[in-house]
């Protein structure tokens, strides 16, 4: 590669929402910005996300004549963080509080469309706000403004080192798919925003126990690494041993092939058409329209196994459920795999409000009508134990033994499961997101052994989560926009603060 493109302003470490927002920024600011991505396309975490964005003082809340802002969403945070019951780092909780209604506007000026907003108690005012068609939205308008500013974004390409001089991280040394490697130089600053440690059992296993360490991470190319290199410069991983939600979680496997309504493009048009749908047309010509997008990223609520559902693995052998952790024994099986399996009465049941298989906060409920039609790959019917066991694959003998066996354990007194069966499945343990992140001052600098700013490394998104927690629906991609933004204006010296 000729030297000329091997230096520049700022080097941003990662392609998903918190990278893509960092490069606009910086970009925006007139620095010359390098993105350099593991993966083989850009979207990071963020693509896998339904979406939901968490903020006071929004457009949408003000048309709704909601009287909200950042102090008071600041306030409530001691609410939704309560069940965490470790201190909240209240500086970056300010900067994502206060950081969020701009960065929210800014979003809508490149494009972004929203619904909402919607109420999450303990919240005292909706401000939960949904991207549509959905997250993927986020990274197309936000790669779009990129190369509109003239971003570099060099997928495929892996962070080997951080080059360090006199003290300050001045270059990356970056792997290539190819085998090559090249020695990129960055006058301003580098900013990791790698994501998490989600698919690394390596670190995983630094905090948590097996079974959290055998699940299978929802997005595999954050494996940590650019952490452990900013560990070797002397930095350090805060709440590496917190989650948010409970985990593992159980969720069902992608669709091997997206389906036309994941293949639309996230245009404005696309995404006004689905807002208007939205509010004006009946449900029933809007709900199988919406789940075919919300239905590849969700999992079973625990509800169903409370009302007697078996759950077996793929050689049909039954898995104890704990209904505190649903997904805690499957990922602890060697396969980490199993189906849902479930009768007439159980199916009736979940056609209907209150119980539902899953949940997207803020935008709908699916009922097993809607994995019917969205999900015909994960959806079984079968009139007899033999008929399904052939669906799914597994051991007729050893499947009817495990329906026998759950069937004793509900007692006398609980349901039973009985022909015609149904299943859904394959659902595995997943990792959705690890709280850790790196220690950061409050302008995001990653701070060495000694607590003080390492020079030129700042991080932010998940990599520089830095101990700000962010329990509730949203808050993660707010952070990760917000923090994105603001790690851009750090580098170049522009924050308010400057």
């Amino acid at each position: 590669m000729p030297e000329s493109n091997t230096e520049c302003d700022v080097i941003v470490v990662g392609a998903g929402g918190s990278g893509l927002c960092c490069a606009a920024e910086a970009a925006s600011r007139g620095a010359k910005v390098l993105v350099v991505e593991r993966a083989p396309k850009i979207g990071g975490t963020t693509s896998w996300a339904v979406g939901a964005y968490t903020s006071s003082a929004t457009p949408h809340q003000k048309r709704a004549g909601i009287d909200d802002d950042p102090d008071r969403h600041y306030a409530d945070m001691d609410l939704v963080n309560a069940a965490g019951k470790r201190a909240d780092n209240l500086g970056l909780r300010r900067l994502m509080t206060h950081g969020a209604p701009d960065t929210f506007q800014w979003l809508l000026d490149l494009g972004v469309e929203f619904i909402g907003p919607n109420p999450e108690p303990p919240h005292s005012r909706p401000r939960m706000h949904n991207t549509v068609p959905g997250a993927a939205a986020l990274i197309y308008y936000l790669n779009r403004r990129c190369r509109q500013l003239g971003v570099t974004i060099r997928c495929d390409s892996t962070l080997a080192d951080v080059v360090m001089k006199n003290g300050r991280a001045c270059g990356v040394v970056v792997a290539h798919g190819d085998g090559g490697t090249t020695t990129y130089r960055a006058r301003r600053g580098i900013v990791l925003a790698s994501g998490d440690f989600a698919a690394s059992k390596e670190i995983r296993g630094r905090y948590f126990g097996q079974a959290v360490v055998n699940a299978e991470a929802v997005y595999k190319y954050n494996t940590g690494e650019p952490l452990k290199i900013a560990e070797r410069l002397g930095a350090r991983i805060v709440n590496g041993d917190y989650t948010a939600f409970y985990i593992p979680r159980m969720r069902f496997v992608p669709p091997t092939k997206a389906s036309w309504v994941l293949r639309l493009p996230p245009s404005k048009v696309v995404a006004r058409l689905i807002q208007f749908g939205w509010k004006v047309m009946p449900q029933a010509l809007m709900r199988p329209f919406i789940m075919r997008f919300v239905t590849t990223a969700l999992g079973p609520e625990p509800n169903l196994f409370k009302q007697g559902a078996a759950l077996v693995n793929t050689s049909g052998k039954l898995v104890e459920v704990d209904i505190a952790s649903p997904a805690h024994n499957l990922a602890l099986d060697p396969g980490n795999k199993g189906y849902i399996v479930f009768d007439d009465t159980i199916a009736k049941r979940f056609e209907t409000w209150p119980d539902f298989i899953s949940t997207a906060p803020g935008i709908a409920y699916a009922y097993l009508r809607d994995y019917r039609a969205a999900r015909r790959d994960i959806y079984f019917e079968a009139g007899s134990v033999a008929a399904l066991a052939a669906q799914l694959r597994a051991d007729p003998a050893t499947l009817q033994k495990s329906i026998d066996a759950h069937n004793r354990s509900r007692g006398d007194a609980g349901h039973r499961v009985t022909p015609p069966f149904y299943a859904l499945g394959p659902v595995r343990g997943y990792i959705n997101a690890m709280e850790g992140g790196l220690a950061v001052n409050d302008d995001l600098a990653v701070l060495g052994s000694d607590s003080q700013p390492i020079p030129g490394l700042f991080a932010a998104g998940s990599a520089g989560q830095g101990g700000v927690l962010l329990d509730g629906h949203g808050h993660h991609i707010t952070w990760a926009c917000v923090s994105g933004r603001y790690a851009a204006q750090a580098v170049l010296g522009t924050t308010p603060r400057s």
